[in-house]
């Protein structure tokens, strides 16, 4: 069982259009704490990525936040967290959330929460680190986009490995669970001598 310290979550700066989504992101919260991990998240005290926050908080847990200068008004910086973190751009943001994380985990979100979680699945794609990465299919939001990708697999433009290194759950217990039995698969090189 590998040890997380701290989990990367993506999220929604909006709270989406059905509670069931909060309740969710809580129940994330509420597993983090009990297990003794870390919340690192981007900073915002709005939208899921506020519920989230709030709730580790309000249960005694650790919630660490990273946010650019640029977002502090747009995304409401959250000032009670255990630590906040201001960069000067996105890309010093998401790279200081990779390396403050033993994994990371999109909630329901828009285009921000695919463009992070969809980056950090291709560097562990291209053997730029071995965390785990997973989807909270929350009320089956994710269904289209597992679709999508398995599609992909499909048509060969991605590899089955490479697919599998998602790990897509409904419950917040059996993905973490999935997270520490979690072994990265050995990359692959992209084009041998012989495919070309």
């Amino acid at each position: 069982m590998k040890q997380l310290k701290n989990i990367c979550v993506y999220c929604g700066s909006s709270p989406g259009s059905r509670e069931a989504y909060a309740e969710k992101a809580r129940a994330l919260a509420e597993t983090l704490v009990n297990r003794d991990i870390g919340l690192v998240y981007g900073g915002a005290s709005i939208g899921l990525m506020g519920a989230v926050a709030d709730h580790v908080l309000r249960l005694g847990g650790r919630a660490v936040g990273v946010i650019p200068e640029a977002l502090m008004r747009k995304e409401v910086a959250h000032y009670q967290l255990t630590e906040l973190h201001v960069t000067h751009s996105m890309h010093e943001r998401k790279m200081r959330m990779a390396e403050l994380a033993d994994g990371f985990i999109a909630l329901p979100g828009g285009l921000g929460t695919l463009e992070e979680l969809f980056e950090i699945w291709t560097w562990a794609q291209l053997g730029f680190h071995g965390k785990p990465c997973g989807l909270l299919n929350t009320e089956g939001y994710y269904d289209p986009l597992i679709e999508f990708l398995d599609h992909a697999v499909t048509e060969q433009f991605v590899r089955p490995s490479h697919r599998s290194m998602l790990i897509v759950e409904g419950e917040p217990e059996k993905l973490l669970d999935r997270f520490a039995d979690y072994r990265a698969p050995a990359v692959k090189i992209w084009v041998e001598k012989d495919e070309t």
